[in-house]
């Protein structure tokens, strides 16, 4: 019987980003992924500076700025690309890296396993496909895989199964955790080419807000552009004069299409992340609408918060009621989030055809008041929720220029001054300021990094 600490299903960058941060901290995994290859095509196109955050405590933020852009911003267009409104995107953030990063998600996926090869405790196998997930009522998990080649069926056990294998969830399937709708769904064509030549547009996003024609436009990387248009019912319609406004003067020819696919977006949260050591990530734990580009966002934010936790009680420094903190943490975060993109998204795309003069000369107007562009793009996202460490009043992340000082440990602070009680999931190394008593309870307005 093979046995490893923790199996991870799905090698995209929510699964291998776990298996990273779980690696680092000398935790055995396993990734399983039915792709022998990194998927060679686009999927995600954009994480934030949080992200990009979580990504450099990992020693990755020199490769990562060099195979992804900083993005100026975004305009919100009228059928005609005329602006509207435009918001910009500060270079450098709050988390101390630029607000909005575009990037191609093989490069990135290339990135994470090249990283993931380094480290003795983590492997990946590719061509498998997982099929079932039974958890005993004590011991470890048993994970059902077949090969894509030979047929051929193996097992393995795990004390931890984490389930990063997108919206069709095989993990999410095991523990029966059903889908709650928040009721959004709209049907979209995406669509991503490479052109030989750069095209005459604009190099950050585009979204034309029309309830009849709504779309979007991206410039990923250089060379490399997405549009996406919300589709009636029926055929999807030809492809070239849907994206020539954009072209200019460009030759169409210079083109070439790489994908093109139907998506049906969608709003919703699994009922439940965890059955006792079986957990949810990414897609497989929640469904977003693109409209404020959180999706592969949110489910790195998971495995930032689970990693940690997961680590401790496999090593024996924390009990079992530590790992319930991850799905009561997330899921409201989640959601909260997802809503917000909902909203976001009818404001930009949603109404009547009546009503769109009406709403474009609301967003001219509006979009001149002082402060308006700060607050859209300093956009309020939740507070982390109440928790063992979290006072009523929520938490934020740690300030970002402690981060050097954290190593994979985790951080209080208080809110009033910038002393900080540093503590190590074995004991403290360093306290300043009035919580530096670790028997205190934790005020309201803690920020905790990992979270």
């Amino acid at each position: 019987m093979e046995h490893v600490p923790v199996v991870i299903v799905g090698a995209g960058p929510t699964g291998l980003t776990a298996a990273l941060m779980l690696a680092r901290r000398g935790i055995g995994c396993v990734v399983l992924d039915r792709f022998a290859q990194p998927y060679p095509l686009p999927r995600a196109v954009h994480f934030d500076d949080e992200v990009f955050r979580i990504f450099a405590g990992l020693g990755l933020a020199g490769e990562l700025a060099r195979i992804s852009r900083p993005a100026p911003g975004m305009q919100l267009v009228d059928p005609g690309l005329r602006v509207l409104a435009e918001f910009t995107r500060d270079p450098v953030g709050p988390h101390g890296f630029p607000q909005a990063n575009m990037f191609h998600q093989p490069d990135l996926e290339r990135l994470l396993r090249a990283r993931l090869a380094r480290l003795p405790a983590a492997a990946i196998r590719g061509g498998i496909s997982v099929y079932d997930v039974e958890q005993p009522p004590s011991g470890p998990v048993c994970v059902r895989y077949r090969s894509a080649d030979s047929g051929a069926e193996g097992e393995v056990w795990a004390d931890a199964v984490l389930g990063c294998d997108g919206a069709n969830s095989v993990v999410r399937s095991s523990i029966g955790a059903l889908w709650e709708d928040l009721g959004f769904q709209q049907r979209w064509l995406v669509v991503d080419a490479v052109s030989a030549v750069p095209l005459p547009a604009y190099d950050g996003v585009q979204q034309v807000c029309d309830p009849r024609r709504a779309a979007t436009f991206m410039m990923v990387t250089p060379g490399r552009y997405r549009w996406e248009f919300r589709l009636d019912a029926g055929p999807a319609p030809e492809v070239l004069p849907r994206i020539r406004p954009w072209l200019g003067g460009t030759d169409p020819g210079a083109l070439s299409i790489q994908r093109q696919a139907e998506y049906t977006f969608r709003g919703a949260v699994a009922e439940r992340w965890q059955d006792r050591r079986v957990f949810l990530l990414g897609d497989a734990a929640h469904l977003t609408p693109p409209f404020i580009g959180q999706g592969m966002c949110a489910g790195i934010r998971d495995a930032a918060n689970l990693t940690w936790k997961l680590a401790m009680v496999l090593d024996g420094r924390a009990d079992e009621r530590l790992l319930a903190t991850y799905e009561s943490e997330r899921r409201p975060y989640a959601k909260t989030m997802i809503r917000m993109a909902m909203l976001i998204g009818w404001v930009m795309t949603g109404g009547s055809r009546r009503s769109a003069p009406l709403r474009r000369a609301m967003l001219r107007t509006v979009t001149k008041l002082p402060g308006v562009e700060r607050r859209a793009t300093t956009v309020a996202w939740p507070a982390l929720g109440r928790g063992p460490l979290v006072g009523r009043g929520g938490g934020r992340l740690c300030p970002a220029d402690l981060e050097p000082r954290l190593g994979d440990g985790f951080t209080l602070t208080d809110p009033g001054t910038p002393r900080a009680l540093l503590i190590r999931p074995d004991r403290i190394v360093a306290a300043a300021g009035r919580h530096a008593d670790p028997g205190l309870p934790a005020a309201a307005g803690v920020a905790i990094s990992g979270l």
